[in-house]
């Protein structure tokens, strides 16, 4: 045979082997494709080539022991809930409160190791509110555990936390016609330090990262530095509400999790006629300036997230990013219908899934399943919409049934701290 046919047949049949090849993998690709689409997941476990996977060789595990310091009125619900739906795939235990706690810590009371439920002890994992105590918190997770946390610009903040505790914080309800512009124009004529739910006026971030939120930045700057030297010691990721996509990218890289694994539904999210469609310049100079504690800590952390973006190739982050908000949005089609919208709690059917309303005058919005789902994907598509308070009493049940945990009634803390802010109770329509 000439040389040239010789090659030729070489050629084709190394074109035969390669369709073969691509067959396989195209086939193998299509049924991993299809097992996840049963557990409403999305995407291979492997990147895009233009988006290269972490560099460690060979690839780590999934890490599994997180502890979550979640601070107020941050989007921290929705990173909450991640974190459950994570822990309940792989059977982790999740750290829940004591009863005499309900569904937080103990909050606003420093964090202890004695706050937690027994039936949730040892912990893989922590999400729930909490004033952060690094002893107690390093006595009760196991080593290793990654701690991160998330910060938001604290103006928005402020409106929102002013809108949603205003019937509870005395500094609030203070304000003649509950107006933010009033709070804000001399702020120490109502608030009172050291009062019940005081911490929700002034530096809250500052005082849920265990800060003393009553020091200003402006007299002593060297407590601002020594604050944050404490939160890079210990935090290994701290996210940023207004990139949450790009924050989860990060999360989800220190983890060593799939991209699957951070998919999300927004959840604690006000009504628009609940909230300031913009804060006005002035006003939101004037909440960093009474905020100076928390305008600092973000100002800062808001620098590093961005450095570390850039560490990690911001083309890439920002690519992952849009996949992610890509696959979000094919999720939330396929568990609330062709155009998910989110629903006044009056509106939801679903028990499961009606959020809780902290006053008359703050409206939360949530999602509802359509009618008829049943299954896996629907047990799939309520866990992802479904509130705190809901799924902390259903991830406690749970728990407790895996631990052989009898039901009786609890024992009552020492010195228990005053009860936290409860739901209003529903009228028939769930009003």
């Amino acid at each position: 045979m000439p040389p040239i046919l010789q090659h030729v047949q070489q050629a084709t049949k190394m074109m035969s082997r390669r369709k073969i090849l691509l067959l396989v993998l195209g086939c193998s690709t299509l049924s991993l494709l299809i097992h996840q689409g049963a557990q409403l997941s999305w995407y291979p476990k492997l990147f895009p080539l233009s988006c290269p996977p972490l560099r460690d060789s060979p690839p780590r595990p999934k890490h599994m022991t997180v502890a979550f310091l979640k601070t107020h009125k941050t989007a921290g619900t929705t990173v909450q809930n991640i974190l459950f739906r994570f822990a309940e795939r792989h059977n982790l235990t999740v750290a829940l409160p004591h009863p005499s706690c309900e569904h937080q810590f103990c909050y606003p009371r420093n964090f202890s190791a004695h706050f937690v439920h027994p039936a949730t002890r040892p912990p893989h994992m922590l999400a729930s509110h909490l004033r952060f105590d690094r002893a107690e918190l390093e006595r009760l997770m196991p080593p290793g555990t990654v701690y991160v946390t998330i910060l938001r610009e604290p103006a928005a903040m402020f409106e929102s936390l002013f809108s949603y505790y205003n019937q509870y914080c005395p500094a609030f309800r203070r304000v003649p016609n509950a107006s933010l512009e009033a709070f804000l124009r001399a702020p120490e004529a109502y608030y009172r330090a050291g009062e019940h739910f005081a911490m929700f006026a002034h530096n809250t971030l500052a005082y849920d990262l265990g800060g003393d939120n009553e020091r200003s930045p402006r007299d002593d700057a060297a407590y601002l530095a020594g604050l944050i030297r404490q939160v890079e010691e210990v935090f290994s990721l701290v996210m940023i509400a207004e990139y949450f996509d790009e924050s989860l990218v990060l999360l989800r890289r220190l983890l060593a999790w799939d991209l699957d694994d951070v998919l999300y539904a927004k959840l604690n999210a006000r009504a628009a006629s609940s909230r300031l469609a913009a804060i006005p310049a002035a006003l939101a100079r004037a909440a960093r300036a009474w905020n100076a504690l928390d305008a600092g800590l973000y100002d800062h952390f808001n620098a590093t997230f961005w450095r570390r973006v850039a560490s990690a190739g911001r083309a890439c982050v920002e690519r992952e990013a849009r996949e992610l908000r890509e696959a979000r949005e094919r999720l939330l089609r396929r568990c609330f219908g062709e155009e998910p919208v989110l629903r006044p709690a009056a509106q939801i059917r679903t028990k499961q899934l009606q959020p809780w309303q902290p006053s008359r005058k703050v409206d939360i919005m949530g999602y509802d399943l359509p009618s008829g789902g049943a299954g896996p994907a629907t047990e799939a598509c309520l866990k992802l919409a479904m509130p705190e308070v809901q799924y902390s009493s259903y991830l406690l049940r749970k728990q407790k049934r895996r631990g052989g945990v009898r039901a009786r009634p609890e024992p009552v803390l020492d010195n228990p701290p005053p009860r936290p802010i409860r739901a209003l109770p529903r009228g028939p329509q769930g009003h």
